[in-house]
């Protein structure tokens, strides 16, 4: 079943490689109702605020697949106290800042229950998005980040969010 306020990158109609999934929203995003969302949410690629209170930022959840030189990346969403996500906004491209905790806000129905794991953002140059580092926990996703998910794993989960005919 697709997820609503899920995008799925893929470059190709023929899968010759294992595309990442993201979450184009936080979770919180769809709490507030829709024909208030344009004066409460400031919504970017990267970043969200609602109502000047509650702050995102999106970074990615690498999995490493076992048995392959690879990982497979999950965008996801995590909260920000307002001074980490201020100080994230003025240095948006350096690895100087963080790590900084936050809640994961994305909720990966494939590994259960994910809604308000503990996380750490660290903060990457190059213009590439946080990486999220979940916080040791017998949760399935942490599992996953830590020991790894097999290649067919992966694309059972990729699969879920792809469209059905």
């Amino acid at each position: 079943m697709i997820t609503y306020g899920i995008c799925l990158r893929l470059l190709w109609k023929t899968h010759d490689y294992l595309p990442d999934i993201g979450f184009d929203k936080p979770d919180h995003y769809f709490g507030v109702p829709e024909e208030e969302r344009s004066s409460r949410v400031q919504l970017t690629g990267d970043t969200c605020i609602i109502d000047n209170e509650d702050f995102f930022i999106r970074g990615v959840i690498k999995i490493p697949i076992t048995d392959e030189e690879m990982y497979f990346g999950i965008g996801v969403w995590i909260s920000q106290k307002k001074e980490n996500f201020e100080n994230y906004q003025q240095h948006p491209d350096s690895a100087e800042i963080g790590p900084y905790f936050g809640w994961l806000c994305s909720d990966i129905s494939e590994f259960g229950d994910t809604l308000s794991l503990k996380t750490e953002a660290h903060f990457q140059s190059g213009n590439l998005r946080p990486w999220i580092k979940l916080h040791t926990s017998d949760h399935p996703l942490a599992v996953a980040q830590r020991e790894g998910i097999s290649l067919a794993r992966a694309w059972e989960i990729v699969h879920e969010y792809l469209p059905k005919d």
